[in-house]
């Protein structure tokens, strides 16, 4: 299939319309429109991150298990840190947003003001051939009129022909000549004005033609960067996603080492009061001094009680 280009498909066959090339022109401001949106947005999405980010890293700073103790206490400082740093690689991917922001910015900017430059050469262009089409169509009208007071002017001569007013006759001969004289002065500028009218027509095609292929090399390479943009936008995403698994996967692993068993028995050797229970108290009689021990059944049950 042949590929279409703006140089073949944006005339007109009035030579004043600019038609085509306000499509165009038209359609690059739109473009650079879209540019600024997804600027703008890549720019929101890394305030966003940011915010988050920061958001995360408070969060990281409150305290989480401040009193446990062995592997369990691990696990937890791994999570809390681990959170940190998935805090901190959201600040790094704000900021790489914003780099890729700016990068699309200086793009549209670059395009502007090459843009800004061809679209001044051409308005000059434009408005040299509406100057010289109007011109030339004044001449003509001149030169049509002209020509129409030259045939009057010879047919007064051709219908007083007999007449034998002398000075009658040299006048009208002398009207005549003089028409005929303008007439031919008229197609001479009528003419001049014709050539002059191609010469611009000329240039301006040649430039129009130079436009169009610039600006649809503009177009082609906007789309190619807001493409690029945003394939690369998402594969940061994509990144910050695998980035936080392989951070979470440490608080996976360290939570994989937390023995329940092993902080069980760490809190005992930590904090054991002693490995034998009370002696049983004795009933002591005040006025004989006897002692009678309490008896095991009730001890007994007062323990499963308070169990």
């Amino acid at each position: 299939m042949k590929n279409l280009h703006f140089k073949d498909y944006f005339w007109n066959s009035d030579l004043t319309s600019t038609a085509g090339y306000d499509a165009i022109i038209q359609f690059l401001g739109d473009g650079r429109r879209t540019c600024k949106e997804v600027e703008d947005f890549m720019k929101a999405r890394a305030a966003i991150e940011e915010k988050y980010a920061k958001d995360l890293l408070g969060l990281s700073k409150k305290v989480c298990g401040h009193n446990e103790m062995n592997t369990l206490k691990r696990s937890l400082d791994m999570f809390k840190l681990q959170t940190e740093h998935v805090s901190l690689s959201h600040l790094q991917l704000a900021q790489t947003m914003r780099e890729e922001a700016k990068k699309l910015e200086d793009f549209r900017e670059k395009q502007k003001e090459a843009r800004k430059k061809i679209e001044q050469q051409m308005d000059v262009i434009h408005k040299q051939k509406a100057s010289q089409f109007k011109k030339t169509m004044d001449s003509k009208k001149t030169y049509e009129q002209k020509c129409r007071d030259k045939e009057e002017a010879d047919q007064n001569v051709n219908r007083n022909t007999n007449t034998n007013n002398t000075k009658h006759i040299e006048k009208l001969h002398s009207k005549a000549q003089q028409a005929k004289q303008n007439a031919e002065e008229a197609d001479r500028i009528y003419l001049q004005n014709v050539t002059t009218l191609a010469k611009i027509s000329e240039d301006w095609m040649k430039e129009h033609a130079k436009a169009c292929e610039m600006f649809e090399k503009q177009a082609m390479e906007r789309i190619s960067i807001l493409r690029n943009t945003v394939w690369t936008h998402l594969n940061q995403l994509s990144q910050q996603c695998v980035t936080s698994d392989e951070l979470y996967e440490e608080v996976r692993k360290s939570l994989e080492q937390c023995d329940i068993q092993e902080d069980i028995e760490h809190f005992v050797n930590l904090r054991q009061t002693g490995d034998k229970p009370p002696a049983l108290v004795v009933y002591e009689n005040f006025y004989s001094g006897q002692k009678t021990p309490g008896t095991r059944g009730s001890i007994h049950l007062s323990l499963q009680l308070f169990l």
